[in-house]
């Protein structure tokens, strides 16, 4: 292409380049001196769609430059790109023709809030969990390795997940001779020594290409000379090594032999662009060191980057929620006893605990984000004599599964598990569904499994779990408690123990046909059954504030079971393994299922990716709607 076509085919300067970037391509064909506005449009860009449809902001707006020089320097999609967790791909998102689509991020039907392998050819692997990125990206550089292939793979890694073993697994396995790039983003704690005056020249030199080319150069020079060449450069290069490490500390990556470049201004284009190029050049295992400001370009998000790190849609009502009530309730239960302790992994504001750690910081925890070391932590505390209570998501509690069974279940450690975002999570999308954790807890002996669906539920459930001293699991939804749930099944009061709670159907009629159901999807049922009632099929509900151990649950029901009525056994987690599986093999043992016909609402054998402009529970099939439908079944209608 002529320079005088590729003018033509460039906007003006009062036009905006995003809307023309179709692919990466695009990007490239794009004069260096746009990129000061490109980014700045971007940010824009940025600031606009996840203010309106929430997200993380922070965190996408500190990785503009960085997002922006990696598709100038590689060539996705032959090249690899893998970002930690995902959540900060919305540039990346953006520069490979998802421009269009980007006013649909997190919505039903719309693009993904991470990286998404069936969403575009540019999301080489999927994410959505922190830590996992370098062992998947040294699966694509080993892979392209015998395969003969010149592809570089390059992960971006918040600092933040150092925290997590898996980065620490997969550094131990990189080898010399990939075509890898690690670029460590560095927006909150450090990771290196290297700082000071010495080391700031140091980064400064090295952003320059002359550094580079003088570097090699003279190691070439020395090398070549007879006879005493090799043995010359190693001397000097241990020397100099010896020197830096006795000034400024041994640099962990290339203690690990890993070629190691930075640290540098992450939001400085040229300097993060000139680093990639020379790493490229090496085609070796190579490490970016880059040290970027969350919320760049975005005052409020600058000032406060933890608040703009993962933000609610627009005219979201803030409301008390599960989280912050629980961290309440622990230092409540603190005072009664002082050998409560509470542990987070790195989630000590999404799980409610900041109020537990102001008020009782010699008794919290922030491990980091190493949820199973978070878990056995606890199990070493319990054996100690003390009461750990683990905040954990639910979706996160899966990394923690051996921890569960071999250290807490097994030893029979009095671990209380606080189990947040559970059930059905929109916006955020399958990788943070918890619809999996009644399953696998389920199978575990000795452990107990609660679920509260009122505040004063949640506080009852933790001080029976606590006094207990035994392994148990408290499982609460994302938001706050439902008033509709709370003023049918809790018109007399909150409660003082945790059991089965009975709602009967209008005018004090039989029940055609009942619902056994537990958690948030409670107002679900409660939906179906005037739906149903405006029909004439009165419906009653038996509402589930724990669920194992099962046997127990089977007979407290069975006391409530009108002789031949069908039953629906509701939920919005997994079918296989979960509640309404366990419970009707419990209720089939102690003989109270027979003579009622009986079905399994749930989520079939899905993740449940939200395809449809609609509701999560409509999307997994387990809705008001769907309830009546199956309710209708069992009755023949």
């Amino acid at each position: 292409m002529s320079q005088q076509k590729r003018a033509a085919d460039q906007p003006s300067s009062a036009e905006k380049y995003l809307s023309h970037i179709q692919s990466p391509a695009d990007l490239r064909a794009l004069p260096a001196e746009a990129m000061p506005a490109l980014c700045a449009e971007l940010r824009e860009t940025l600031v606009e769609t996840v203010t309106e449809n929430g997200g993380h902001l922070a965190s996408n707006l500190g990785a503009v430059e960085l997002s922006v020089a990696m598709h100038r320097v590689f060539d996705c999609p032959r090249d690899h790109f893998i970002f930690d967790v995902g959540h900060q791909s919305y540039v990346h998102k953006l520069l490979t023709g998802r421009y269009e689509a980007f006013s649909t991020l997190r919505k039903g039907g719309g693009l993904s809030g991470f990286t998404k392998r069936s969403e575009s050819e540019y999301d080489c692997f999927g994410a959505g969990h922190s830590s996992t990125s370098l062992s998947a990206a040294l699966g694509f550089a080993q892979g392209d390795r015998m395969s003969g292939s010149e592809a570089f793979t390059v992960a971006v890694i918040g600092d933040g997940a150092f925290t997590g073993g898996m980065i620490h697994e997969a550094l131990n396995n990189v080898t010399p001779g990939l075509r890898l790039i690690i670029i460590i983003n560095e927006n909150e704690m450090s990771i290196s020594k290297n700082i000071g005056r010495f080391a700031t020249h140091m980064a400064r030199l090295r952003r320059k290409s002359g550094y580079f080319k003088t570097k090699k150069g003279i190691s070439r020079f020395i090398k070549r000379i007879p006879l005493i060449g090799g043995g010359l450069f190693r001397a000097i290069r241990d020397t100099k090594k010896a020197f830096k490490n006795a000034m400024y500390g041994s640099n962990y990556f290339e203690d690990l032999g890993l070629y190691y470049l930075g640290p540098a201004d992450g939001n400085d284009y040229e300097a993060v662009e000139a680093l990639l190029t020379e790493a490229k050049k090496l085609n070796d295992s190579v490490v970016i060191h880059l040290k970027t400001r969350k919320g760049k370009g975005y005052a409020p998000a600058e000032a406060e980057p933890g608040r703009y790190h993962g933000m609610p849609p627009k005219g979201s009502v803030s409301v008390e929620n599960f989280s912050h009530r629980l961290g309440e309730i622990l230092i409540c239960e603190s005072q009664r006893d002082d050998r409560i302790c509470a542990i987070t992994a790195a989630m000590s504001e999404g799980t409610g605990l900041e109020s537990f750690r102001a008020a009782r910081p010699d008794r919290f925890f922030d491990v980091g984000i190493a949820e199973e070391h978070a878990l056995t932590f606890a199990a070493g505390l319990a054996a100690d004599g003390y009461k750990p209570v683990t905040a954990i998501y639910s979706s996160f509690m899966q990394r923690g599964y051996d921890q569960i069974i071999h250290d807490i279940a097994l030893q029979n450690l009095p671990v209380l598990m606080c189990i947040d975002r559970a059930g059905l999570n929109p916006g955020d999308g399958p990788t943070h569904h918890g619809i999996f954790d009644v399953s696998f807890l389920s199978a575990i002996p000795n452990l107990t499994i609660y679920t509260p669906v009122t505040f004063a539920g949640l506080a009852v459930s933790v001080r029976r779990a606590l006094e207990a001293g035994i392994p148990a699991a408290i499982r609460y939804p994302n938001g706050g408690e439902d008033d509709r749930i709370r003023d049918t099944f809790y018109a007399d009061g909150d409660p003082m123990d945790v059991g089965v709670r009975e709602s009967n159907p209008e005018n004090h009629a039989v029940p055609a046909a009942i619902i056994i159901t537990h958690g948030r999807i409670t107002r679900e049922a409660l939906t179906a059954r005037e739906t149903l009632a405006a029909e004439g099929i009165p419906v009653g509900i038996l509402l589930c504030e724990y669920l194992k151990p099962y046997g127990k649950l089977a007979d407290e029901i069975a006391a409530r079971l009108p002789a031949d009525v069908p039953l629906l056994f509701a939920e919005e987690e997994l079918r296989a393994g979960g509640f309404g599986m366990m419970l009707t093999d419990a209720m089939r043992r102690n003989g109270s299922l027979e003579g009622h016909a009986y079905t399994i609402l749930a989520t079939d054998d899905s993740f449940v990716w939200q395809d449809k402009p609609e509701s999560v529970f409509r999307t997994a099939g387990v809705d008001a709607e769907a309830m009546a439908a199956r309710v209708k079944g069992l009755l023949g209608k």
